[in-house]
Protein backbone atom coordinates (compact mmCIF):
# COMPACT_ATOMS: atom_id res chain seq x y z
CA UNK A 1 0.00 0.00 0.00
CA UNK A 2 2.85 2.39 0.79
CA UNK A 3 4.27 2.06 -2.73
CA UNK A 4 0.84 2.51 -4.32
CA UNK A 5 0.23 5.65 -2.24
CA UNK A 6 3.59 7.04 -3.32
CA UNK A 7 2.90 6.38 -7.00
CA UNK A 8 -0.59 7.91 -6.91
CA UNK A 9 0.57 10.84 -4.80
CA UNK A 10 3.46 11.75 -7.11
CA UNK A 11 1.42 11.17 -10.28
CA UNK A 12 -1.42 13.41 -9.08
CA UNK A 13 1.02 16.08 -7.91
CA UNK A 14 2.97 16.10 -11.16
CA UNK A 15 -0.21 16.25 -13.24
CA UNK A 16 -1.49 19.29 -11.34
CA UNK A 17 1.89 21.00 -11.59
CA UNK A 18 2.07 20.29 -15.32
CA UNK A 19 -1.49 21.50 -15.89
CA UNK A 20 -0.81 24.69 -13.94
CA UNK A 21 2.49 25.47 -15.67
CA UNK A 22 0.98 24.97 -19.12
CA UNK A 23 -1.83 27.40 -18.30
CA UNK A 24 0.53 29.81 -16.51
CA UNK A 25 2.26 30.31 -19.86
CA UNK A 26 -0.89 32.16 -20.99
CA UNK A 27 -3.23 33.16 -18.11
CA UNK A 28 -5.33 35.28 -20.45
CA UNK A 29 -6.26 32.16 -22.41
CA UNK A 30 -7.89 30.71 -19.29
CA UNK A 31 -9.45 34.10 -18.57
CA UNK A 32 -11.17 34.18 -21.96
CA UNK A 33 -12.35 30.60 -21.48
CA UNK A 34 -13.84 31.56 -18.11
CA UNK A 35 -15.61 34.46 -19.78
CA UNK A 36 -17.12 32.03 -22.27
CA UNK A 37 -18.58 29.95 -19.43
CA UNK A 38 -19.87 33.06 -17.64
CA UNK A 39 -21.63 34.26 -20.79
CA UNK A 40 -23.25 30.88 -21.42
CA UNK A 41 -24.43 30.74 -17.79
CA UNK A 42 -25.73 34.34 -17.88
CA UNK A 43 -23.17 35.38 -15.26
CA UNK A 44 -21.65 38.33 -17.11
CA UNK A 45 -21.16 40.16 -13.81
CA UNK A 46 -18.33 37.70 -13.06
CA UNK A 47 -16.30 38.65 -16.14
CA UNK A 48 -14.54 41.50 -14.33
CA UNK A 49 -13.19 38.96 -11.82
CA UNK A 50 -12.12 36.34 -14.38
CA UNK A 51 -8.46 37.40 -14.65
CA UNK A 52 -7.99 37.29 -10.88
CA UNK A 53 -9.76 33.93 -10.70
CA UNK A 54 -7.59 32.62 -13.52
CA UNK A 55 -4.34 33.67 -11.81
CA UNK A 56 -5.47 32.25 -8.46
CA UNK A 57 -6.61 28.93 -9.92
CA UNK A 58 -3.39 28.41 -11.87
CA UNK A 59 -1.29 29.25 -8.79
CA UNK A 60 -3.36 26.86 -6.69
CA UNK A 61 -2.85 24.03 -9.17
CA UNK A 62 0.93 24.44 -9.09
CA UNK A 63 1.16 24.99 -5.33
CA UNK A 64 -1.18 22.16 -4.37
CA UNK A 65 0.51 19.79 -6.81
CA UNK A 66 3.83 20.48 -5.11
CA UNK A 67 2.22 20.13 -1.67
CA UNK A 68 0.89 16.71 -2.66
CA UNK A 69 4.39 15.51 -3.49
CA UNK A 70 6.11 17.14 -0.51
CA UNK A 71 3.37 16.03 1.87
CA UNK A 72 3.10 19.32 3.70
CA UNK A 73 -0.44 19.96 5.04
CA UNK A 74 -1.42 16.95 2.95
CA UNK A 75 -4.91 16.48 4.39
CA UNK A 76 -5.80 20.12 3.76
CA UNK A 77 -4.60 20.13 0.15
CA UNK A 78 -6.03 16.69 -0.59
CA UNK A 79 -9.49 17.86 0.51
CA UNK A 80 -9.23 21.05 -1.56
CA UNK A 81 -8.02 19.15 -4.62
CA UNK A 82 -10.90 16.71 -4.33
CA UNK A 83 -13.40 19.58 -4.28
CA UNK A 84 -11.62 21.28 -7.18
CA UNK A 85 -11.49 18.12 -9.25
CA UNK A 86 -15.17 17.38 -8.68
CA UNK A 87 -15.85 20.88 -10.00
CA UNK A 88 -13.54 20.31 -13.00
CA UNK A 89 -15.34 17.04 -13.73
CA UNK A 90 -18.65 18.90 -13.72
CA UNK A 91 -17.24 21.51 -16.12
CA UNK A 92 -15.79 18.98 -18.57
CA UNK A 93 -19.00 16.95 -18.41
CA UNK A 94 -20.99 20.10 -19.14
CA UNK A 95 -18.77 20.87 -22.15
CA UNK A 96 -19.06 17.29 -23.42
CA UNK A 97 -22.81 16.81 -23.06
CA UNK A 98 -24.28 20.31 -23.41
CA UNK A 99 -22.58 21.25 -26.67
CA UNK A 100 -22.79 24.92 -25.66
CA UNK A 101 -19.02 25.33 -25.35
CA UNK A 102 -16.67 24.00 -28.00
CA UNK A 103 -13.83 22.91 -25.73
CA UNK A 104 -12.88 23.29 -22.09
CA UNK A 105 -9.28 24.44 -22.62
CA UNK A 106 -8.10 22.46 -19.60
CA UNK A 107 -4.50 22.41 -20.82
CA UNK A 108 -4.59 25.80 -22.53
CA UNK A 109 -4.00 26.33 -26.24
CA UNK A 110 -0.72 24.41 -26.36
CA UNK A 111 -2.13 20.97 -25.59
CA UNK A 112 -5.53 20.18 -27.04
CA UNK A 113 -7.31 16.94 -26.24
CA UNK A 114 -10.86 15.92 -27.09
CA UNK A 115 -13.74 16.73 -24.75
CA UNK A 116 -14.34 13.02 -24.22
CA UNK A 117 -10.70 12.38 -23.28
CA UNK A 118 -10.73 15.39 -20.95
CA UNK A 119 -13.86 14.21 -19.16
CA UNK A 120 -12.48 10.68 -18.77
CA UNK A 121 -9.20 12.13 -17.49
CA UNK A 122 -11.06 14.09 -14.82
CA UNK A 123 -13.05 11.02 -13.75
CA UNK A 124 -9.83 9.04 -13.27
CA UNK A 125 -8.13 11.95 -11.51
CA UNK A 126 -11.09 12.43 -9.17
CA UNK A 127 -10.93 8.75 -8.26
CA UNK A 128 -7.18 9.05 -7.60
CA UNK A 129 -7.61 12.10 -5.36
CA UNK A 130 -10.48 10.37 -3.54
CA UNK A 131 -8.16 7.40 -2.94
CA UNK A 132 -5.56 9.75 -1.44
CA UNK A 133 -8.20 11.33 0.80
CA UNK A 134 -9.29 7.94 2.10
CA UNK A 135 -5.72 6.97 3.02
CA UNK A 136 -4.58 10.48 3.94
CA UNK A 137 -3.48 9.41 7.44
CA UNK A 138 -0.85 7.15 5.88
CA UNK A 139 0.83 9.99 4.00
CA UNK A 140 3.74 11.78 5.66
CA UNK A 141 5.98 14.70 4.60
CA UNK A 142 9.18 13.95 2.71
CA UNK A 143 11.35 15.91 5.16
CA UNK A 144 11.10 15.78 8.93
CA UNK A 145 11.67 19.51 9.27
CA UNK A 146 8.46 21.40 8.58
CA UNK A 147 10.22 24.55 7.38
CA UNK A 148 11.93 22.67 4.52
CA UNK A 149 8.60 21.35 3.22
CA UNK A 150 7.01 24.78 3.68
CA UNK A 151 9.89 26.46 1.82
CA UNK A 152 9.45 24.13 -1.17
CA UNK A 153 5.70 24.76 -1.34
CA UNK A 154 6.29 28.50 -0.85
CA UNK A 155 8.82 28.53 -3.68
CA UNK A 156 6.24 26.84 -5.92
CA UNK A 157 3.71 29.56 -5.04
CA UNK A 158 6.22 32.35 -5.76
CA UNK A 159 7.05 30.74 -9.09
CA UNK A 160 3.35 30.41 -9.99
CA UNK A 161 2.57 34.08 -9.34
CA UNK A 162 5.89 35.43 -10.67
CA UNK A 163 5.70 33.46 -13.89
CA UNK A 164 2.18 34.71 -14.58
CA UNK A 165 3.10 38.28 -13.73
CA UNK A 166 5.91 38.16 -16.28
CA UNK A 167 3.90 36.75 -19.18
CA UNK A 168 1.00 39.11 -18.52
CA UNK A 169 3.30 42.11 -18.92
CA UNK A 170 5.38 40.66 -21.72
CA UNK A 171 4.17 37.78 -23.90
CA UNK A 172 3.79 34.01 -23.41
CA UNK A 173 7.11 32.19 -23.45
CA UNK A 174 5.69 29.65 -25.87
CA UNK A 175 3.15 30.96 -28.36
CA UNK A 176 0.74 28.20 -29.42
CA UNK A 177 -1.72 30.34 -31.36
CA UNK A 178 -1.95 30.68 -35.18
CA UNK A 179 -0.25 34.10 -35.10
CA UNK A 180 3.02 32.86 -33.60
CA UNK A 181 6.47 33.64 -35.01
CA UNK A 182 7.15 31.55 -38.08
CA UNK A 183 3.56 31.42 -39.35
CA UNK A 184 2.30 33.03 -42.54
CA UNK A 185 -1.00 34.57 -41.49
CA UNK A 186 -2.42 34.82 -45.00
CA UNK A 187 -1.67 31.18 -45.72
CA UNK A 188 -3.29 30.19 -42.42
CA UNK A 189 -6.43 31.98 -43.63
CA UNK A 190 -6.76 29.73 -46.69
CA UNK A 191 -8.60 26.38 -46.58
CA UNK A 192 -6.78 23.25 -47.62
CA UNK A 193 -7.45 21.73 -51.08
CA UNK A 194 -10.53 19.55 -50.92
CA UNK A 195 -11.86 21.18 -47.77
CA UNK A 196 -15.47 20.34 -46.90
CA UNK A 197 -17.88 22.31 -44.70
CA UNK A 198 -19.54 20.86 -41.63
CA UNK A 199 -22.88 19.11 -42.13
CA UNK A 200 -25.80 19.64 -39.75
CA UNK A 201 -29.09 17.86 -39.17
CA UNK A 202 -31.97 20.04 -38.03
CA UNK A 203 -34.83 18.74 -35.92
CA UNK A 204 -38.09 20.71 -35.85
CA UNK A 205 -40.55 20.43 -32.97
CA UNK A 206 -44.23 21.06 -33.82
CA UNK A 207 -47.29 20.81 -31.61
CA UNK A 208 -50.82 19.70 -32.48
CA UNK A 209 -53.68 19.11 -30.04
CA UNK A 210 -51.26 19.44 -27.16
CA UNK A 211 -48.93 16.75 -28.53
CA UNK A 212 -45.38 17.61 -29.58
CA UNK A 213 -43.64 15.73 -32.38
CA UNK A 214 -40.17 15.88 -33.93
CA UNK A 215 -39.73 16.35 -37.68
CA UNK A 216 -36.80 16.55 -40.05
CA UNK A 217 -36.15 19.14 -42.75
CA UNK A 218 -37.67 16.73 -45.26
CA UNK A 219 -41.02 16.04 -43.59
CA UNK A 220 -41.90 18.94 -41.31
CA UNK A 221 -45.55 20.05 -41.77
CA UNK A 222 -45.00 23.54 -43.05
CA UNK A 223 -48.14 23.36 -45.22
CA UNK A 224 -50.43 22.19 -42.43
CA UNK A 225 -51.60 25.18 -40.32
CA UNK A 226 -52.94 22.88 -37.59
CA UNK A 227 -49.33 22.19 -36.54
CA UNK A 228 -47.74 24.98 -34.52
CA UNK A 229 -43.98 25.47 -34.59
CA UNK A 230 -42.34 25.16 -31.16
CA UNK A 231 -38.58 25.05 -31.64
CA UNK A 232 -35.72 23.72 -33.73
CA UNK A 233 -32.26 22.36 -33.01
CA UNK A 234 -29.30 21.80 -35.30
CA UNK A 235 -26.72 19.13 -34.48
CA UNK A 236 -23.42 18.65 -36.27
CA UNK A 237 -23.42 15.20 -37.89
CA UNK A 238 -20.22 15.54 -39.89
CA UNK A 239 -17.35 17.87 -38.90
CA UNK A 240 -15.70 20.21 -41.36
CA UNK A 241 -12.41 19.11 -42.88
CA UNK A 242 -9.44 21.11 -44.13
CA UNK A 243 -10.81 24.43 -42.92
CA UNK A 244 -8.57 27.46 -42.48
CA UNK A 245 -6.94 27.87 -39.09
CA UNK A 246 -7.59 31.63 -39.06
CA UNK A 247 -11.12 32.82 -39.86
CA UNK A 248 -11.87 36.39 -38.80
CA UNK A 249 -8.66 38.37 -39.29
CA UNK A 250 -9.68 41.48 -41.24
CA UNK A 251 -7.95 44.87 -41.51
CA UNK A 252 -10.20 47.68 -42.71
CA UNK A 253 -8.98 51.16 -43.64
CA UNK A 254 -10.61 54.53 -42.95
CA UNK A 255 -12.73 54.22 -46.11
CA UNK A 256 -14.04 50.82 -44.98
CA UNK A 257 -11.97 49.00 -47.59
CA UNK A 258 -10.58 45.56 -46.78
CA UNK A 259 -6.79 45.83 -46.84
CA UNK A 260 -6.08 42.42 -45.30
CA UNK A 261 -4.63 40.71 -48.36
CA UNK A 262 -2.61 43.73 -49.45
CA UNK A 263 -0.96 44.05 -46.02
CA UNK A 264 -0.42 40.36 -45.31
CA UNK A 265 0.98 39.50 -48.74
CA UNK A 266 3.22 42.56 -49.14
CA UNK A 267 6.85 41.81 -49.97
CA UNK A 268 9.51 42.89 -47.53
CA UNK A 269 9.01 44.03 -43.95
CA UNK A 270 5.77 45.31 -42.42
CA UNK A 271 5.11 46.50 -38.87
CA UNK A 272 1.66 46.25 -37.26
CA UNK A 273 0.99 47.82 -33.87
CA UNK A 274 -2.02 46.08 -32.29
CA UNK A 275 -4.01 48.50 -30.17
CA UNK A 276 -6.86 46.94 -28.21
CA UNK A 277 -9.11 49.26 -26.21
CA UNK A 278 -7.10 52.49 -26.69
CA UNK A 279 -8.38 54.00 -23.45
CA UNK A 280 -6.84 51.11 -21.46
CA UNK A 281 -3.67 50.74 -23.52
CA UNK A 282 -0.31 50.75 -21.70
CA UNK A 283 1.66 53.68 -23.08
CA UNK A 284 5.02 52.57 -21.70
CA UNK A 285 7.96 53.08 -24.08
CA UNK A 286 6.00 55.26 -26.49
CA UNK A 287 9.20 57.16 -27.17
CA UNK A 288 10.79 53.91 -28.38
CA UNK A 289 7.76 53.20 -30.54
CA UNK A 290 7.85 56.67 -32.09
CA UNK A 291 11.54 56.18 -32.81
CA UNK A 292 10.68 52.98 -34.65
CA UNK A 293 8.02 54.78 -36.65
CA UNK A 294 10.55 57.39 -37.74
CA UNK A 295 13.12 54.75 -38.71
CA UNK A 296 10.60 52.69 -40.68
CA UNK A 297 9.46 55.81 -42.52
CA UNK A 298 13.08 56.57 -43.45
CA UNK A 299 13.54 53.00 -44.68
CA UNK A 300 10.18 52.96 -46.56
CA UNK A 301 8.91 50.11 -44.37
CA UNK A 302 5.10 50.13 -43.95
CA UNK A 303 3.86 50.72 -40.40
CA UNK A 304 0.18 50.20 -39.53
CA UNK A 305 -1.93 50.45 -36.41
CA UNK A 306 -4.60 47.73 -35.98
CA UNK A 307 -7.11 49.40 -33.65
CA UNK A 308 -9.98 47.49 -32.02
CA UNK A 309 -12.41 50.36 -31.62
CA UNK A 310 -14.93 52.32 -33.61
CA UNK A 311 -13.63 54.39 -36.50
CA UNK A 312 -14.35 57.69 -34.72
CA UNK A 313 -12.48 56.54 -31.61
CA UNK A 314 -9.51 55.42 -33.70
CA UNK A 315 -9.35 58.83 -35.38
CA UNK A 316 -9.54 60.56 -31.99
CA UNK A 317 -6.51 58.68 -30.67
CA UNK A 318 -4.69 58.99 -33.97
CA UNK A 319 -4.92 62.75 -33.65
CA UNK A 320 -4.28 62.87 -29.90
CA UNK A 321 -1.08 60.82 -30.25
CA UNK A 322 0.06 62.80 -33.30
CA UNK A 323 0.02 59.74 -35.58
CA UNK A 324 -1.83 61.20 -38.55
CA UNK A 325 0.93 59.92 -40.84
CA UNK A 326 0.38 56.34 -39.61
CA UNK A 327 -2.49 54.41 -41.29
CA UNK A 328 -5.01 53.22 -38.70
CA UNK A 329 -6.84 49.98 -39.56
CA UNK A 330 -9.74 48.56 -37.60
CA UNK A 331 -9.72 44.94 -36.41
CA UNK A 332 -12.12 42.86 -34.36
CA UNK A 333 -11.36 42.99 -30.64
CA UNK A 334 -11.61 39.24 -30.09
CA UNK A 335 -9.20 38.61 -32.95
CA UNK A 336 -6.81 41.22 -31.58
CA UNK A 337 -6.77 39.43 -28.20
CA UNK A 338 -5.73 36.24 -29.97
CA UNK A 339 -3.08 37.90 -32.11
CA UNK A 340 -1.47 39.89 -29.29
CA UNK A 341 -1.95 39.08 -25.60
CA UNK A 342 -0.72 42.48 -24.39
CA UNK A 343 -2.43 45.81 -25.02
CA UNK A 344 -0.75 47.14 -27.08
CA UNK A 345 1.85 44.99 -28.80
CA UNK A 346 4.00 45.09 -31.93
CA UNK A 347 4.31 42.54 -34.74
CA UNK A 348 6.86 42.40 -37.55
CA UNK A 349 6.14 40.57 -40.81
CA UNK A 350 8.52 39.65 -43.59
CA UNK A 351 6.88 38.55 -46.84
CA UNK A 352 3.77 37.82 -44.78
CA UNK A 353 5.57 35.62 -42.24
CA UNK A 354 5.59 36.66 -38.56
CA UNK A 355 9.24 37.21 -37.64
CA UNK A 356 8.83 39.16 -34.41
CA UNK A 357 6.33 39.97 -31.63
CA UNK A 358 6.90 42.36 -28.71
CA UNK A 359 4.84 43.55 -25.78
CA UNK A 360 4.61 47.24 -24.87
CA UNK A 361 7.56 46.71 -22.51
CA UNK A 362 9.82 45.12 -25.11
CA UNK A 363 9.72 47.27 -28.25
CA UNK A 364 13.03 46.85 -30.09
CA UNK A 365 15.30 49.86 -29.65
CA UNK A 366 17.27 49.18 -32.83
CA UNK A 367 16.39 48.03 -36.32
CA UNK A 368 18.71 45.52 -37.93
CA UNK A 369 16.78 44.56 -41.04
CA UNK A 370 18.20 43.27 -44.31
Amino acid sequence: MKIILWIVRVAVGLLFIFSGVVKANDPLGLTYKMNEFFEVWNMSFMIKYSLGLSIAMIAFEITSGMAMIVGNWFRFYAALLLALNIFFTFLTGYVLYSGKIKECGCFGDCIKISNTATFNKDLILTAAVLFLNIFRYRVFPIFNKLWINAAIVGAAALFAFGFQYHVLHHLPYHDCLPYKVGNNIWQKMQPEPGATPAEYATTFVYEKNGVKQNFTAENYPWKDPTWKFVSSESVEVKPATGQSEIHDFTLTDSNNNDQTEAILTAKGYTFIWFLREPAKAHLDNMDVLRGLMEKTAAMNIPFYVACSAGRDICITYQEAWNMKHIPFMTIDGTVSKTVMRTNPGLMLLKDGVVVGKWSYLDYPTTLNLN
